[in-house]
């Protein structure tokens, strides 16, 4: 069992016996897996948890652990890249483990990488629980984050596709399909600085916005 400290990642990797294995919820399954006689509970992926079977060999799981009020829930994941994308979710604004989950359960890694660089709003609401507002918003925030990150070549390769914004033009036209009216996209863009990508003046308008609310 390999370990870090500090933050909320004590355990990073667990390998061991499945012994117990039941459905939770829609994409979340709870295995239990016995290390060294020490049982764990990991909730994963639908994906994971159908290629073992309790009491049939050991399984090797990236582990992501969650504390949260005294509550620590481990989280565990095919493949590293998968966890940093559960990772990379549960920074955004609104998006806890469960939704997380739910996310990489319906697009791996490759994929989502993908849907944030096009902008793919209408694959990312497959994930029940989004809707196109929350789409919007959160491929904003993804796209800021997969660049201060190493998610990976491909990622990268893909992020970087295709030529430069209108900057103004996206703004505009994203505020305008989270539902804010032409006077109220004015006020904003007139507010907002002259410099910035727009990811970044998107989350300004928004935060300049939500009062008005």
């Amino acid at each position: 069992m390999g370990t870090r400290t500090g933050g909320d990642r004590v355990i990073g990797y667990l390998r061991g016996l499945v012994v117990e294995r039941r459905s939770v919820g829609d994409h979340v399954v709870e295995l239990v897996i016995d290390v060294g006689g020490v049982g764990y509970r990991v909730l994963v992926p639908p994906q994971l948890a159908a290629s073992v079977v309790p009491g049939d060999g050991e399984v090797s799981v990236s582990i992501h652990t969650h504390v949260r009020e005294g509550a620590i829930t481990l989280y565990g994941f095919a493949t590293p890249d998968q966890r940093q994308n559960f990772e990379l979710l549960l920074g955004a604004h609104g998006v806890g483990p469960a939704l997380a989950l739910a996310i990489v359960s319906v697009h791996p890694p490759d994929r989502l990488a993908e849907i944030v660089s096009t902008d793919d709003v209408d694959a990312l609401t497959l994930v029940p629980g989004i809707g196109k507002k929350t789409a919007i918003r959160l491929l904003v925030e993804l796209k800021a984050r997969y660049d201060q990150l190493d998610v990976g070549a491909g990622a990268a390769i893909l992020l970087n596709r295709g030529g430069p914004p209108s900057v103004t033009a996206d703004v505009s036209q994203a505020l305008s399909q989270l539902g804010y009216g032409p006077d109220e996209v004015r006020a904003a863009l007139r507010a907002l600085p002259r410099e910035g990508t727009a990811e970044e003046l998107l989350r300004q308008a928004l935060l300049d916005l939500a009062p008005r609310r």
